[in-house]
């Protein structure tokens, strides 16, 4: 008895709904208006955007301030 190869794809081991995963790709492909993100993922991405947000807000408000158009330049004597 042989045994089978190790494959890393998981294309042929998939099955959804519809039959084989090509199957429900091209029904995905045809119907883009019944195919949505679920809403645990949704939450979980606006979540993660509201995180990410705050910590570049607190990064902005820690680090420290440059003039970068000072109200009175420096003359330099030479």
């Amino acid at each position: 008895m042989t045994r089978r190869k190790k494959t890393r794809s998981l294309a042929d081991k998939v099955t959804i709904r519809t039959g084989r995963r090509k199957d429900y790709k091209k029904w995905r492909h045809e119907n883009p208006d019944e195919v949505t993100s679920s809403r645990r993922f949704t939450q979980k991405k606006r979540q993660q955007r509201k995180l990410q947000a705050a910590r570049k807000l607190a990064r902005q408000e820690d680090g420290q301030s440059i003039d970068i158009h000072p109200d009175q330049p420096e003359n330099k004597d030479d």
